[in-house]
């Protein structure tokens, strides 16, 4: 987070007139949706007291009679990007070097009664993209019917969503990378929809990573596609409120969880681990969550695994009141909170499974090419396959060309991504891409 103009700052150190621009926490967890504001009231900062133990504050946005202050790490700013390089570094060290021994014995503990799988590819991204854009319709079709018969009262016709995710899981097994992609496209006008779908996705390709057997990838992929279903009982105009929530707000939109497991329980000889995974997205590792505020392993761990993949996909998708963010910046924001709000060795596994260049990501190379990834190498996940959308000066090409950057060279150079671009950068929507 740390730069020359953002500062690292205690909440009890902060003053009115300050633009906070980030907190030390996810903002789906706060009442604060549009992810940057000016503290304008004594309120705010209490507000902000109340949920964190330091923000980060842009100076440059701040309005001119705030003065000095101290930052966290007093005049240390050289300090804090050292840090912060350090947990990029990590990060990408996870992405590249596999799962550490020490994890392993944390997940062999965790699941000490499953036998875990170990899942490998069986055929190429390419080959499986037909068959998941048909997967992924069939289960968009099914989810955006189940939640609007819950809407108009009806209750949820759990055995058509078993049926609707099953061949999604398949696919993922088969080759995760082409429902990832899918997963990716998102409309602004169906959040509800393609956010149940998504996060289900990134919750079974965790599990696939973990080696989850898939009748525990069943339950996985339908309790967290059924995570929201308390919100259909929630006014629209506070689903769609750009503002700050009040507490009495935020009070009900949390409420949706409780909503959620009411309307399983009229649906009737739901499995409990689904309820469980409903029950619980919301709680986090160190006890903040809600509606219980649970800690560590007194959350079920299909729960905790549902709540990265829901945190995940919110944070890359567009929203009424927020702009999505790029998948690798997603992730690095997810490992700065392990051990906070989601258990460390969960994290390092979400990492493995979703790497920093999800398909479906758009990356600008050291060359200048904007590209979008096709599938990665489960051996180098840091250099994937890559489509080819613009020349070095960001043009469109003519006609799309893939690269994959496993071959090290080209067009005479050493290429490598050098970040990750949010949806719609250079005017490119990757929902018109299909490979």
């Amino acid at each position: 987070m740390a730069s020359d103009h953002v500062k690292e700052v205690l909440v009890t150190r902060l003053k009115l007139g300050m633009y906070v621009s980030a907190l030390d926490r996810p903002w789906l967890e706060t009442p604060y949706l549009m992810q940057g504001f000016h503290i304008n009231s004594q309120e705010d900062i209490e507000n902000l007291q109340a949920l964190c133990e330091y923000v980060y504050v842009d100076i440059e946005k701040q309005k001119n009679d705030v003065g000095g202050f101290d930052v966290r790490i007093g005049t240390q700013a050289s300090n804090k990007t050292k840090i912060t390089s350090r947990s990029i570094l990590t990060v990408n060290n996870i992405v590249s070097s596999g799962r550490a021994p020490e994890t392993q014995r944390t997940l062999e503990r965790i699941f000490s009664n499953r036998t875990l799988v170990t899942y490998n590819d069986k055929v190429t991204a390419k080959v499986e993209m037909e068959t998941a854009r048909q997967v992924c319709l069939d289960l968009n079709h099914c989810v955006k019917g189940v939640l609007e018969s819950v809407a108009k009262g009806d209750e949820i016709d759990v055995a058509k969503v078993k049926h609707a995710v099953s061949p999604m899981i398949d696919s993922v097994l088969r080759n995760p990378d082409a429902c990832m992609w899918l997963a990716r496209l998102k409309n602004k006008d169906s959040y509800t929809y393609k956010h149940s779908m998504g996060a289900s996705i990134w919750a079974v390709s965790l599990g696939r990573q973990i080696g989850l057997p898939k009748i525990d990838l069943m339950i996985l992929a339908t309790g967290t596609l059924l995570c929201d279903i308390g919100k259909l009982s929630l006014p629209e105009s506070l689903l769609m409120k750009k503002e700050r929530l009040t507490n009495e707000e935020f009070d009900e939109v949390r409420s949706h969880v409780e909503k959620g497991l009411v309307a399983l329980s009229k649906a009737g000889n739901v499995n409990p681990k689904v309820e469980q995974i409903v029950a619980n997205h919301h709680e986090r590792h160190d006890g903040t969550g809600y509606p219980n505020k649970l800690k560590g392993t007194n959350i079920p761990v299909l729960a905790r695994i549902a709540a990265i993949a829901d945190c995940y996909d919110a944070m890359t998708s567009e929203r009424i009141y927020a702009k999505a963010i790029s998948p690798s910046m997603a992730v690095k924001k997810l490992f700065e909170w392990r051990g906070k709000d989601f258990q460390a060795e969960l994290i390092e596994e979400f990492i493995q499974s979703v790497g920093l260049y999800p398909a479906g990501t758009l990356v600008e190379l050291n060359t200048g090419e904007v590209a979008i990834v096709i599938s990665e190498s489960r051996l180098r996940r840091l250099r994937p396959k890559v489509l080819l959308l613009t020349d070095a000066a960001k043009q469109k090409r003519d006609k799309f060309a893939s690269f994959d950057m496993m071959d090290e060279v080209h067009e005479g150079e050493g290429v490598f991504i050098q970040q990750s671009l949010s949806p719609g950068s250079y005017g490119i929507d990757p929902e018109s891409i299909y490979y």
